[in-house]
């Protein structure tokens, strides 16, 4: 296959082993042409119109603008771009945040590779991939009506305000936080205060007290 019949495929990930694990996964398989790797999401809204990629791996977890942001960036930029999220937080907590974003599936980084392939293949066909435990849990909130905001925090609270409550559910402090989410210690407590006013909470026990409960309630789906 000639270099311009190749998909092109740009990676996003602050990770550089993740980085280049992800982009020769790709390259290694027949089609496929990984023509940049970025670091953060604003050098990707940069150079994108000289790139024009076929696809975006995107990683949520990213230094200044999240990766969420960005695929909603992208997906008002080029309403075409296929977009892939593959992050290490748990797929049930985000995978219909980021389909509503604009991506069209959502691969957890512990996955082997022949999954990240897998769902590249049936993205660029017209597909969408998550998992099947993901797949049922997203039918059965339709079924049940689930989509009333009041009743889920993870619709309530921004990209970033999520990635925080997340983490403070799984035992995360405040500096810890930050420095995973490459943000200050301030910028955490002006995101957890902005967490409490939203989910009407009133003191850092209950925060954290509402916060392990939801992640536990939704790790119950994977199971």
């Amino acid at each position: 296959m000639s270099e311009n019949l190749k998909k092109k495929i740009i990676v996003v990930d602050d990770h550089p082993m993740m980085r280049k694990g992800l982009s020769q996964t790709l390259n290694a398989e027949h089609g496929y042409d990984v023509v940049a790797q970025f670091e953060r999401a604003e050098e990707v809204l940069q150079e994108y119109q000289d790139i024009e990629p076929d696809m975006a791996v995107i990683d949520i977890s990213l230094p200044g603008m999240s990766g969420l942001e960005l695929v909603k960036h992208l997906n008002s930029l080029d309403a075409g771009l296929k977009m892939l999220v593959v992050s290490r937080h748990e797929e049930t907590l985000y995978a219909k945040r980021v389909l509503r974003a604009g991506a069209k599936g959502y691969v957890m980084k512990q996955e082997a590779g022949d999954v990240l392939l897998k769902a590249t293949r049936k993205i660029f066909n017209g597909g969408i991939y998550v998992s099947d435990d993901v797949n049922e849990k997203l039918l059965l909130d339709m079924a049940c009506g689930r989509e009333d905001i009041s009743k889920s925090p993870i619709d309530l609270l921004s990209d970033r305000e999520i990635e925080v409550f997340e983490m403070t559910g799984k035992g995360n402090k405040t500096r810890e936080i930050a420095e995973k989410l490459h943000l200050s210690v301030k910028t955490v407590e002006s995101y957890r205060a902005r967490i409490k006013t939203k989910l009407n909470l009133e003191n850092a026990t209950e925060l954290m007290m509402h916060a392990v409960k939801w992640v536990e309630n939704e790790q119950e789906y994977s199971q």
